[in-house]
């Protein structure tokens, strides 16, 4: 894969790699124009190939993207059965409250500041964004900080 463009727009998307292959990946990357890949699961571990923190960083450093994990604005196992019970709003409240934890604070102005200067995409498991934490970090990162954002459609 060619390493990536420098010209896409500063900004946030939201993605989420079930159903995914880690080539379907790289290549939604790719036609997004992404620069960083902030991954956002607590636990960057997975049973799809490729997709594991390590592996993950080396095929993202290939395709010529950089791979930040931001563990602590992972959302935590007791905060996920909403999300995929039907119940995303009890979630979103919970992990926006988690959000005031200067850890996780710091991590929202540091996506920021990256996302200011170059095309980030936040990370996670869950394909629908509407039903992921993922949510809840676009939209803390974009109050903050005024960045635009937008979820990628699953393809």
């Amino acid at each position: 894969m060619a390493p990536m463009s420098t010209t896409s727009s500063p900004g946030l998307v939201s993605i989420g790699y079930e159903g995914r292959t880690l080539q379907d990946l790289l290549e939604v990357l790719a036609a997004e124009g992404v620069a960083v890949v902030a991954d956002v699961r607590l636990t960057p571990l997975s049973r799809k190939p490729g997709l594991s923190k390590t592996k993950l960083a080396a095929a993202l450093a290939g395709a010529g993207i950089e791979y930040v994990h931001l563990r602590s604005l992972g959302n935590p196992k007791d905060n996920r059965a909403p999300f995929w019970s039907g119940s995303p709003a009890v979630g979103v409240r919970r992990f926006r409250r988690m959000l005031a934890d200067p850890e996780r604070s710091a991590s929202i102005d540091e996506l920021a500041a990256i996302a200011s200067e170059r095309r980030v995409a936040v990370l996670c498991f869950e394909r629908d964004h509407d039903r992921c934490h993922r949510q809840v970090v676009l939209d803390a990162t974009t109050e903050r900080q005024g960045v635009s954002s937008a979820p990628v459609a699953y393809a």
